[in-house]
């Protein structure tokens, strides 16, 4: 299926109801066809003068500077148009069109502006709102003239009655009596049964055109989806994080610590007898072996999900890190908020990651870890003064950063030239 496919369209219905014209005729269509284009007829000019300002001045004005500003906000402005328009399409449509972008909830500002911009829905919505300023506007207007025309025609004999004795300009004359209007009355008849045709014809034609650019096509419904499966994979692995985690803190460890406590006992009252010596000794070696089981669960819990990455966030938990690392770290991270859980696991175990390599690989003496938050992205650096030369294609530890990276819809980048320094780079959105 090629790329322009778009999602199964259900038939117009006011096409449909066409079919029977005697009951179209007798049903609130016509009413619902007039309302439709009635108010999108001064909304299409509104709009057409808006963008010829827009687009005008930011052409004009493009070398200063600030016409990049006018044609970004009329690029910009047909987002908010289409929700109008999918909401008005309701008067002449009752099968509604699902809104084509990506959920924002939650972005700032910059953010939204930078993802609906990269949206080829934002720009269907753009081409639809130049054909609602003129095509449907122009459409709308002879439809409301037309029915206006035929309005008066219809009551033109009681204007003739009104104004006798004076004679009145009618088509195809002058007429001096309401009789003589009565033919005025037959023409404007027919003219509504042509604007109630007309109507639903053009209606039918904006819905078709509406659906076609303003609703979800394939792509849209690809990367629509590739976002909800990406927030399923990262809720599913901390699901999965939480549940290990438990497991190990009140399975493995409780059961080693009792075993430690039997194996205490056990040695206690063994050393009270003489010929038991040996075996004291062997119970001693193996609690001391259970200990350092213990505490080798213990650091593995801890590098799973840090219990003060859940208490106190990502700065407590980066400089907790920074204390134990055997290469002096500082840490600026300055007064970094509260973030989502899952922006904070995964910038946490993104600066582990790079201490731990600058610790095995890079021969620094020194590491730096500086993060702030700048509109909506969380941006972290991680350098060392090592040798540099890291190669990111070379193991699964930076390519699995960049995976777990990706699935927040961010980007990690590695400048590691021959000599150093070697710097990694983390943006993430603060939505998550």
């Amino acid at each position: 299926m090629s790329d322009s496919a778009v999602f199964p369209v259900p038939p117009v219905t006011v096409w449909a109801v066409l079919r029977r014209p005697w009951r179209f005729l007798g049903s609130w269509w016509p009413w619902r066809c007039w309302a439709y284009l009635g108010s999108g007829f001064p909304l299409g000019y509104a709009v057409l003068l808006a963008m010829v300002l827009l687009v005008g001045l930011g052409v004009l004005l493009a070398v200063a500077g600030v016409g990049l500003l006018l044609l970004v906000a009329a690029v910009a402005g047909a987002v908010p148009l289409g929700e109008l328009e999918r909401r008005r399409l309701r008067w002449a449509e009752p099968v509604p069109v699902a809104d084509p972008h990506a959920s924002l909830a939650g972005a700032g500002a910059a953010a939204w502006l930078r993802t609906r911009l990269r949206e080829r829905a934002t720009w269907r919505e753009f081409g639809y709102a130049a054909l609602l300023g003129t095509v449907f506007g122009a459409a709308g207007f002879g439809v409301l003239a037309l029915l206006a025309f035929s309005l008066l025609l219809v009551v033109s004999p009681v204007v003739v009655w009104a104004l006798a004795p004076e004679p009145v300009m009618l088509v195809p004359g002058r007429v001096t009596g309401p009789l003589e209007a009565l033919g005025g009355t037959a023409v404007g008849l027919a003219g509504l049964v042509l604007a109630a045709y007309a109507g639903a014809l053009i209606a039918g034609a904006q819905v078709r055109t509406a659906r076609l650019l303003l609703g979800p096509r394939e792509e849209d419904g690809r990367v629509l989806e590739l976002t909800r499966s990406r927030i399923r994979l990262v809720e599913a692995f901390e699901a999965e994080r939480r549940r290990i985690e438990r497991d190990l803190h009140d399975g493995a460890q409780q059961q080693l610590v009792a075993l430690s406590m039997t194996l205490g006992l056990a040695e206690l009252r063994l050393r009270r007898i003489p010929e038991a010596a040996e075996a004291a000794a062997l119970v001693g070696r193996g609690r001391a072996e259970a200990k350092l089981a213990l505490e080798q669960l213990r650091d593995l819990v801890r590098g799973i999900h840090p219990q003060v990455l859940t208490d106190h966030g990502l700065a407590a938990a980066v400089a907790e890190v920074a204390l134990r690392h055997p290469v002096p770290v500082t840490v600026d991270l300055g007064h970094l908020p509260r973030l989502p859980e899952p922006v904070e696991t995964t910038a946490y175990f993104t600066v582990t990651e790079a201490l731990a390599n600058a610790a095995k690989h890079s021969g620094a003496s020194h590491v730096g870890v500086a993060g702030r938050v700048e509109g909506d992205r969380l941006t972290l650096t991680v350098t060392d003064d090592g040798r540099g030369g890291a190669d990111p294609g070379a193991g699964a530890g930076l390519a699995g950063l960049a995976d777990r990276v990706a699935m927040l819809q961010g980007r990690l980048t590695v400048s590691s030239p021959v000599g150093g320094p070697t710097e990694l780079r983390v943006e993430v959105p603060c939505s998550g």
